[in-house]
């Protein structure tokens, strides 16, 4: 008998990946994804601890939740599950429990791997019998998810690492997501295949630290990234590769090289630096500084000239002074980022940083942020422009909002859109030259020549 799954997700890419596979868990007990939560059956708020305020746009959602649930089981015979999930979950279970009485569940990312236990516990449950599951489970959880994967797209994430050792002393993600842990290569390999064979024609491999990956190899060895990019290269049918997010001092020579060599591996880097200011990058733990960052950057366009960047940034931490911030607006004057996300700096509970003196004023950090963000869009924009003129191959995933047009990614992840293709285009690389530079997008006509190898988009950046 078929039943209604909702699913919220919150945050990084990460917990798309975990929303997916939350599905397929739940698929073997009739349950299939639905758009809207009113009638479902289970809904599952998938969170992220990441940002400011996490915890209440979760308790948000969750009383515009409440009114569905009452409805559905108005009539006394008709449940509707509600679980909370991912970060928050993991880290304020028990606040949540006591907040909301009408969560049915709360579990952490290492946990979901057990929803099926869940849930018949949630069904037999009686009156206040409600389900905490918060622990870092001994079995690793990818050993216990079904080896079979639904279709997720022409673009699809497949996680190959997970947790983190590096204690910034910003983030929770150690505290939620615990240890580093490197799937199998094997394993990630079988999973590319299935995608691929349900029409999977691009893959974004993601981690914490993505590129500390030190997989298990299938003969006893130990696999890098770099390898495990070298051998995702020869399935047929996969035509792009990319991965996120990385920390800089896991960037080997090894990963550097895969840069230059394969061709399916896109010329876009996620590289978060946080700040430009050594005071500030020692204080957050960074374990790097700004010439060490600057090092990798120049070995990156060394081995791949058309590589092109994006990066994360933290305004306002802790103790940052004016000529701090001035050293964050220098190192992105120096190298140029074709996308970024930047924000004011939070505090999170339980985090170092969040109990360290010298908090910067609020007006201070909105002051910085916008001047960071200008200078950000300005090169966003610079960059777009750039692109005018040129021919790209585009992987066409969906419509865009007039008649007619299709929209897709350019191999620097910029939407770029093009009209008067039929539908059946949906899902195949085409080649555009690019006519139109938006600030957030590019527009293309269709160019009639086969599509070529990536070598005939570089010297871009």
């Amino acid at each position: 008998m078929t039943k209604k799954l909702f699913v919220k997700t919150y945050g990084c890419q990460m917990n798309v990946y975990d929303s997916q596979r939350m599905q397929d868990v739940l698929a073997p007990l009739g349950y299939q994804p639905v758009d809207d939560a009113a009638g479902a059956d289970m809904v599952i708020l998938n969170t992220c601890h990441i940002r400011e305020k996490a915890a209440e746009k979760v308790f948000s959602d969750l009383g515009r939740i409440r009114k569905h649930k009452k409805a559905k089981e108005a009539n006394g015979t008709d449940k509707m599950i509600v679980a909370v999930a991912g970060c928050v979950a993991q880290a304020e279970g028990a606040e949540l429990m006591r907040r909301e009485p009408m969560v049915d569940m709360v579990f952490g990312p290492q946990t979901y791997h057990r929803l099926p236990e869940m849930v018949a516990r949630a069904n037999r449950a009686v009156g206040r019998d409600r389900i905490i599951d918060t622990d870092f489970p001994a079995e690793e959880k990818f050993d216990h998810l079904p080896q079979q994967v639904s279709r997720q797209g022409y673009s699809a994430f497949l996680a190959i690492q997970e947790g983190c050792d590096k204690f910034c002393t910003f983030c929770v993600v150690p505290y939620t997501r615990g240890a580093e842990y490197s799937r199998p290569g094997m394993d990630i390999i079988n999973e590319a295949r299935q995608l691929v064979e349900k029409g999977t024609r691009e893959i974004t491999l993601l981690g914490q630290n993505v590129n500390a990956y030190h997989g298990d190899g299938p003969n006893g060895g130990e696999w890098t990234l770099g390898r495990l990019l070298r051998e995702l290269s020869e399935i047929d049918g996969l035509d792009r590769i990319r991965y996120t997010t990385s920390h800089p001092r896991d960037v080997d020579d090894d990963l550097i090289a895969a840069h230059r060599d394969l061709p399916k591996l896109m010329p876009f880097l996620h590289l978060p630096i946080q700040a430009g200011s050594d005071r500030v990058l020692q204080a957050m733990n960074r374990k790097h500084d700004g010439a060490s960052y600057r090092e990798i950057v120049t070995k990156l366009k060394d081995a791949c000239p058309d590589l092109a960047l994006s990066s994360d940034f933290i305004v306002g931490f802790p103790g940052e002074s004016d000529k701090d911030f001035e050293d964050t607006m220098q190192m992105v004057r120096d190298i140029t980022f074709i996308q970024a996300f930047s924000f004011k700096y939070s505090p999170r509970p339980g985090t170092p940083a969040s109990a360290m003196e010298l908090q910067v004023p609020e007006p201070v950090k909105t002051e910085r942020i916008m001047r960071l963000q200008a200078l950000l869009a300005e090169q966003q924009l610079e960059f777009n422009r750039k692109c005018l003129g040129r021919e790209m191959d585009v992987l066409l995933e969906r419509h865009g909002k007039l008649e007619g047009q299709l929209v897709g990614k350019s191999p620097y992840m910029q939407p770029a859109h093009v009209s008067g293709l039929p539908e059946s285009a949906l899902g195949q690389i085409v080649r555009l030259k690019i006519t139109e530079a938006l600030p957030n997008s590019l527009g293309g006509e269709l160019v009639d020549a086969p599509v070529q190898n990536r070598d005939s988009e570089r010297k871009i950046a």
